[in-house]
């Protein structure tokens, strides 16, 4: 078999080219020697000489992973490019290796690839006598079929323009769960007024909250065929973007058969038409007028097109829409897909497809036995129960699963009222939500949850296996992971929403404790401590409670407990607050409020302390020179003014040496005054100031592996009986502030000291042997203080 060689040394090039930044993951040079490489490869100018292949892949691969550091979260998602995605990547070359052919040969080849893959992909879908639009961005094959519509509708509008559309004004019907935007995209595009569009709400008496109100559709487009209007055409859901619902197609159908209108249909759903059992919601869009498929994420494909199966008979005006294109090299957007097919085939797609279906009905059946979770379908039956068996079939059938904590079932299952819960409870359950997603996200990276935002639910976790799995590689075992993780949380997240109230009241009792109110937060909540002086001024006053806020903040994290304390989120209002994060069942309230509240208490007290003491040494320094004048003063009139003289006085001093009466003085800076240094020199030792006191700490208090703000047996083994949050805190301040202590006075027959004598040296008398008197001696030697030089009598009983 003859192979072309280019064709062989680009299939080799990419192998290597993919190996290079593939190995980019996993690089073993260090992260600063990369960042390094990154920072000197990027150039100002071209460089003259050019560079080589495998330098250039280099710098794309340094500039692919630069910004990954080591404190930044592991959790991101990289797809994972298999042999498949290498087939796509390969397409793309060789599109562009094709497009320099001869013309004769080009117009052969591209259309075998374009009629294969529109063969293939219409049989796959159950699409028949279809046609393909392959475009890059998935919103344009619906803006093609528009202008296909447009012109099939108005006879004259090649010639005349939009002025035909002055006659009977067209318009566009989409479900208020449509993507966001979409609508306004096609009016901008078009040309088309606002007024252009109408958004049809979803049911709200009977049916899914996530479905087109079909009774409300009709008596919208009556509406507007009684005003003049022309309805063009319908955008239904096979797969909400939001909550993966599909809309009644069939009866959506048979509406635009009764009005003419053109109905397409877009969603996840419809990747389900490739299985052999396929769902009777689904199953009514094959008959529809067009749909759009998006292949790269169903498949796991990077870089390929999107795919819009029209039925349409006039090929001139596909033509003048832009559906098809007389530019051969437009052509060849299909050749990415027309490789990548050809190497799964069919029963790799269907495998693919069928694989994140089972991961969807594998955690929805799980998802059902927790108490404190609902999924959609749960959700929705709340509302609308008349169709609730059509609605499970869609669910079960639909790769989609979304789930929510929710603290009512929590709540009924303990008996606790549901309703009145506390104000905010939807704010609060929504911040709990977009939490338990994150962390999800962050222990299941596999799982590829992400969080969604619904007009009537809240915020909720979506599982979308088919837009995710076959990039990240999901299997089962990480939906059992899943599911693991959840049930970890939950406890986590009903004890956070449970002591929420019980933190807020004993956050009351103190006055010097603010609650700061943000329902965004998803913890315990947020406080502030306000000093107790009244009269400081407004600017002085926030300065201070910054201060007292951020020292605070820093101390509650150095303490040994479960807690998260931080600032908050990033770009909240709220500032110059603490934020405590999670709590677990555990947990003491009234004793990390008042743990707070000391902490605070005595970070306010220090700084007070502080002030006051640079007022008290100001003075002192005063009183010290003022002092030290008279002194001097004294000491001239006691020595005389012939000693004064340099030569005269040291003659005198030597034949008549005079002892002066003035004393040293020693600043002592803690109480702030001038003290004599005659005990110094009297004891020959410095003495006076107590020590400084040691940084309180509750180490003291608890016995080893012990966390702060567990209440008592809560905790199982682990567990410790604690003082209480009263005790603890006065405890806390006299460890800061001790009081000084009287030293306890020696008896004066275990030691009698004798004044030094030069004449008469006392030796000490030897003890008898016993074990008191040992015992005393021992003491005595521990008591006499270094340097002394007078002996020491011991006398026993």
């Amino acid at each position: 078999m003859m192979v072309d060689p280019t064709l062989a040394e680009m299939g080799k090039n990419l192998n290597e080219a993919m190996k290079i930044l593939e190995d980019g993951r996993n690089a073993s040079e260090p992260d600063a020697d990369r960042r390094q490489f990154s920072r000197s490869s990027i150039p100002g100018p071209l460089q003259g000489d050019g560079q080589d292949v495998a330098s250039i892949l280099q710098l794309v691969q340094n500039l692919m992973h630069d910004d990954e550091e080591e404190d930044k979260p592991s959790h991101r998602r990289m797809q994972n490019v298999g042999e498949q995605g290498h087939m796509a990547l390969l397409g793309h070359s060789l599109a562009a290796y094709i497009s320099v052919l001869d013309r004769e040969r080009l117009r052969k080849l591209i259309t075998r690839i374009a009629s294969d893959t529109t063969l293939w992909l219409c049989r796959l879908f159950r699409y028949e006598s279809g046609s393909a639009y392959y475009h890059e961005d998935d919103r344009e094959g619906l803006l093609k079929v528009c202008r296909l519509v447009i012109n099939t509708r108005y006879e004259d509008y090649s010639t005349e323009g939009y002025t035909v559309l002055n006659s009977r004004q067209p318009v566009i019907y989409q479900s208020a769960t449509c993507r966001p935007g979409l609508g306004q995209h096609l009016c901008s595009q078009l040309a088309l007024p606002l007024s252009s569009l109408c958004t049809v709400p979803c049911n709200t008496m009977f049916g899914s909250q996530h479905q087109m109100d079909i009774a409300l559709l009709d008596k919208l487009i009556r509406e507007d065929v009684e005003t003049g209007k022309l309805p063009l055409l319908l955008i239904a859901n096979a797969g909400t973007p939001g909550a993966g619902h599909t809309d009644k197609l069939g009866r959506l159908k048979e509406l635009c058969e009764q009005y003419g209108m053109w109905l397409h249909i877009e969603g996840v759903n419809l990747a389900t038409l490739a299985l052999w059992e396929v769902s009777s919601p689904v199953t009514a869009a094959t008959r529809s007028d067009s749909m759009t498929l998006t292949l790269g994420p169903w498949l796991g494909l990077p870089a390929v097109p999107a795919v819009t199966l029209y039925r349409h008979e006039d090929p001139a005006l596909s033509l003048a829409a832009g559906l098809t294109s007389s530019q051969p090299v437009e052509k060849l957007r299909a050749l990415p897909l027309w490789l990548s097919l050809q190497y799964l085939g069919q029963d790799g797609i269907v495998e693919k497809i069928r694989h994140a279906v089972e991961l969807s009905q594998q955690l929805l059946e799980k998802l059902k036995t927790l108490a404190s979770i609902k999924t959609s379908d749960e959700l929705d039956s709340e509302i609308s129960f008349v169709d609730a068996l059509t609605m499970v079939e869609d669910e079960l059938n639909s790769p989609v699963v979304v789930f929510r904590f929710s603290q009512e079932t929590s709540a009924e299952s303990s008996g606790a009222s549901v309703e009145g819960y506390f104000a905010g409870e939807r704010e609060v359950l929504d911040s709990l939500n977009r939490w338990l997603c994150e962390r999800l996200a962050q222990m299941v990276p596999a799982s590829g949850v992400d969080i969604v935002e619904l007009e009537d639910e809240g915020t909720c976790v979506r599982f979308t296996p088919l837009m995710t799995a076959a990039a990240l590689g999901t299997q089962r075992c990480d939906v059992d992971l899943l599911v693991e993780r959840l049930i970890e949380l939950i406890p986590v997240l009903n004890c956070t929403l449970r002591l929420r109230l019980d933190f807020r009241e004993e956050v009351y009792r103190h006055s010097a404790l603010s609650y700061i109110e943000d329902l965004s937060w998803p913890g315990l909540g947020a406080i502030r401590y306000e000093p107790r002086v009244e009269e400081l001024t407004d600017t002085k006053r926030k300065l201070e409670v910054e201060k007292i806020n951020s020292e605070l903040l820093v101390k509650l994290g150095e303490l040994d407990a479960d807690l998260i304390f931080s600032t908050g989120l990033e770009f909240g209002p709220e500032k110059d607050c603490i934020f405590i994060g999670m709590a677990t069942e555990d947990l003491d309230v009234a004793e990390l409020v008042d743990t707070i509240a000391a902490l605070g208490r005595d970070i306010e007290e220090n700084g007070r302390l502080l002030e006051n003491m640079t007022e008290v040494v100001r003075k002192g320094i005063q009183e010290a020179e003022l002092q030290l004048q008279k002194d001097n003063q004294d000491k001239l009139m006691e020595e005389g003014v012939l000693r004064q003289i340099p030569l005269v006085g040291s003659v005198l001093n030597w034949f008549s040496p005079f002892q002066s009466t003035v004393k040293g003085r020693t600043f002592n800076l803690a109480a702030g005054s001038l003290d004599s240094t005659e005990p110094t020199y009297s004891m020959k030792a410095q003495t006076g100031g107590l020590a400084s006191p040691e940084t309180p700490t509750s180490s003291a208090k608890r016995l080893p592996g012990q966390r702060l703000f567990r209440r008592e047996g809560a905790g199982g083994s682990d567990s410790y009986s604690e003082t209480s949050s009263v005790g603890q805190a006065e405890d806390f301040s006299r460890e800061r502030f001790p009081q000084p202590t009287t030293p306890s006075p020696v008896p004066d027959e275990a030691v009698s000291v004798v004044p030094e004598s030069p004449e008469t040296p006392q030796v000490p008398a030897e003890p008898e042997p016993t074990q008191e008197n040992c015992e005393v001696g021992t003491q005595e030697e521990e008591r006499q203080p270094d340097g002394q030089d007078a002996p020491v009598e011991e006398t026993g009983r």
